[in-house]
């Protein structure tokens, strides 16, 4: 009897905006840079995680925001983030990794998450990502 190998998970894609400020004055470093930053030194290894940068998701009175998105599942857009919540973003996206559909529930993401969540996309969307 032969066994094949289990079908390999597609990666999580983290699209960050560098460019967010959290109303804070223009600098070199904005506030979107450095959770990008963050997040990318946290999935660095880690092949299910490709962090991208993005320069502007018109969602500028929220914070730093992202979009996750898997080929197969919902895509979210996340909002209220910063870089002090990039270990928690990280659990989140282990979280989206493990659900069938992408859906993650309040109950099941850090607390610091709870009021991120800004829209969701149809998995159509999310093709090749």
């Amino acid at each position: 009897m032969t066994t094949s190998p289990p079908p390999q998970t597609p990666a999580v894609h983290l699209h960050v905006c560098v460019t967010c400020r959290r109303g804070l004055p223009a600098s070199d470093n904005p506030q979107g840079r450095q959770l990008h930053d963050a997040m990318h030194a946290l999935a660095e290894g880690n092949a299910n995680i490709v962090v991208h940068e993005v320069a502007c998701l018109a969602a500028c009175n929220d914070g730093c925001t992202a979009v996750i998105a898997t080929p197969g599942k919902w895509g979210w857009l996340l909002a209220n983030l910063g870089p002090e919540k990039a270990d928690d973003l990280l659990a989140y996206i282990d979280a989206y990794a493990a659900s069938a559909k992408g859906t993650v529930m309040p109950s099941r993401r850090p607390a610091s998450l709870g009021d991120m969540v800004r829209g969701r996309f149809p998995a159509s969307l999310f093709s090749g990502v």
